[in-house]
């Protein structure tokens, strides 16, 4: 698993004879209306001319759930391996995997340190397991900053939460 924060340089969906896989784009941003309370994720997906929209959420939950189900869910929609740059305004996610945490976190038995238990194994193991297939590099975007992109994950994840038929998050207590 390639995690950096530097995004690739080639347009989305080209490849280069030194990278033959696909190249994908995903915007993601998890919201919660109040934290705990419902939540919701967005994500958005650039391949080419391609795009893809998804969203979801629980009628119980945390922004920090959220903002790792939408890079669950948007890398889950990949049919095969790719070269993916991931794009969250959740400094948490993204420290967490450009810095090696979560992947000390499952080496430690899910504790973040010798007192302290890991939150979020179930998601986090998830997402180690996905970022094993692909290529990716995960970029810290400034949220509320006018990317267009982030901005329409943000509305899909607050809209989300706001529906009436949200499930139960089989992870949250």
């Amino acid at each position: 698993m390639k995690a950096t924060s530097k995004a690739k340089t080639h347009p989305p969906g080209a490849t280069t004879a030194k990278d033959p896989q696909k190249q994908v784009i995903i915007y993601t941003d998890g919201a919660c209306l109040g934290n705990p309370g419902p939540g919701g994720y967005g994500v958005v997906l650039l391949y080419g001319e391609h795009r893809k929209e998804l969203s979801g959420g629980y009628r119980l939950t945390t922004n920090n759930r959220m903002e790792i189900l939408a890079a669950i869910k948007g890398l889950e929609a990949l049919k095969s391996a790719c070269s993916v740059t991931l794009y969250s305004d959740s400094q948490y996610l993204v420290n967490a995997i450009n810095k090696g945490w979560a992947q000390r976190w499952k080496a430690n038995g899910w504790k973040r340190n010798a007192r302290e238990k890991a939150l979020n194994p179930d998601l986090w193991e998830r997402l180690l397991e996905l970022c094993s297939r692909h290529d990716i590099t995960f970029v810290w975007v400034r949220g509320h900053a006018n990317n267009k992109e982030n901005e329409r994950c943000d509305f899909l994840s607050k809209e989300a939460a706001g529906r009436a038929d949200l499930k139960a998050d089989p992870g949250y207590p």
